[in-house]
C-alpha cells in the first residue's frame, strides 16, 4: 500500500525531471551560440590574416603549389608564383585573373629552378625587390623518387636532396632577414608522412623529407624570438603528378601514377587545409587518413612490430616487381 509521504514525492520528482530537460535547452542553445561565435571571430581574423598578404608559393604551376594559388589568390593574397617554366606561371596567372572575387590582386611571376643553388637567391632578391617584404613563404616545390639503394647512383640522392632540402632552406635563408627586420613573416614548408617516417624504395625522397622536417622544426624554436611563424604540413599521399614525374635510380623517369597516389587526397582538398592551418598559425599539422597516422605512433611506441611491417612490405613490393 502506497503512503501519502510517498505519492507527494513522486510528482515532485517528475516536476524536478521537467524543470531540469527544460534548462538543458537554453544551455545547449548558448554553447552553441558561443562556439559559432567563437567560429565566426576565428575565421575573420583567419581572412584578415591572409588577405593583402605577401605570400610566395614555389612549385606554383602544378598540382598542389597550383591549388594553393588559387585558395590563396581567392582569399585575397598578393601573390608571387615561382615554378621552372614561364609559360606554365603565365598561364596560370591568366587563370587566376579570369576568376571573379571581391578584392584580388594580380600574381607576379619569377622564374628560377630550387635544384640549380646559383638561381636561388637572385630569385629571392627579384621577389623582395618587387615586393618590398614577403609577409608568407610558402616552400611547395618537390621531387620524388622510387628505387633501390643498392642501385641508386649518388648523384640522384644529391638531385632529390637538392630539390626538396638545400632548395627550400637555401630559399628560406635568403628570405628570413627582411622577415626578422620586420619582426613579422611566416615560413611554411610541405614535408610528408614521410618526413616522419620511411617507407621500402623512397630513400632518398624519405630522407630528404626527413632533413626538412628537422630544419623547419629547429627554425621554429629559433624564430619564436623574432614573431615569426613556422608550419610543417605532412600530407599523405595526394592526387598529383608526383609519382609520375619521379626519378628513379638511374635518373630515369618513373612515369607511373601508383595505386597509392591515385586514390590519394585532391590537391584542392590539401591546399585548403594548408590555407587553414596558415590562418591558424598552426605549428605543424597532418593532412592524412588514420592508417599513415597510426603507423607513426607504432614507429615510436613499438618500433620492433613498425620494422618488422616494413620489411613485409620491402618483400611484397620486391616479388611484385619481379613477377
Amino acid at each position: 500500500m502506497v503512503s501519502l509521504a510517498t505519492r507527494r514525492i513522486v510528482p515532485k520528482g517528475k516536476l524536478m525531471d521537467y524543470i531540469t530537460s527544460m534548462a538543458i535547452i537554453p544551455l545547449l542553445v548558448g554553447c552553441m551560440g558561443v562556439f559559432s561565435l567563437f567560429k565566426l571571430l576565428q575565421w575573420i581574423r583567419m581572412k584578415a590574416y591572409i588577405q593583402d598578404s605577401v605570400v610566395v608559393i614555389t612549385g606554383a604551376t602544378s598540382g598542389l603549389g597550383k591549388e594553393c594559388a588559387k585558395v590563396f589568390y581567392a582569399a585575397g593574397a598578393k601573390l608571387i608564383l615561382c615554378g621552372r617554366s614561364q609559360e606554365k606561371l603565365e598561364e596560370l596567372v591568366r587563370e587566376l585573373s579570369a576568376t571573379r572575387y571581391r578584392k584580388t590582386h594580380k600574381p607576379h611571376v619569377v622564374v628560377f629552378d630550387l635544384a640549380d643553388s646559383d638561381t636561388i637567391v637572385p630569385a629571392a632578391n627579384e621577389i623582395l625587390k618587387y615586393t618590398g617584404h614577403v609577409d608568407i613563404l610558402i616552400n611547395n616545390a618537390g621531387i620524388s623518387y622510387r628505387g633501390t639503394i643498392m642501385d641508386t647512383a649518388l648523384e640522384v640522392d644529391k638531385k632529390v636532396m637538392e630539390t626538396n632540402y638545400f632548395g627550400p632552406v637555401a630559399l628560406t635563408k635568403a628570405i628570413l632577414p627582411s622577415m626578422i627586420e620586420k619582426k613579422q613573416g611566416h615560413i611554411v614548408v610541405i614535408s610528408s608522412i614521410q618526413g616522419k617516417i620511411s617507407i621500402p624504395f623512397r630513400s632518398a625522397y624519405a630522407a630528404s623529407k626527413h632533413a626538412t622536417q628537422a630544419f623547419f622544426d629547429c627554425l621554429r624554436a629559433e624564430m619564436e624570438q623574432h614573431e615569426i611563424e613556422v608550419t610543417v604540413i605532412c600530407p599523405g599521399y595526394i592526387q598529383t603528378n608526383l609519382s609520375l614525374n619521379a626519378i628513379t635510380a638511374d635518373g630515369s623517369k618513373y612515369g607511373v601514377t601508383d595505386k597509392t597516389t591515385a586514390s590519394g587526397r585532391s590537391p584542392a582538398e590539401v591546399a585548403q587545409a594548408v590555407l587553414t592551418a596558415v590562418g591558424k598559425k598552426k605549428k605543424e599539422v597532418m593532412v592524412a587518413d588514420l592508417l599513415p597516422c597510426l603507423a607513426i605512433s607504432l614507429r615510436t611506441l613499438s618500433p620492433r612490430l613498425f620494422f618488422y611491417l616494413m620489411a613485409m612490405r620491402a618483400k611484397k613490393e620486391r616479388k611484385a616487381k619481379d613477377s
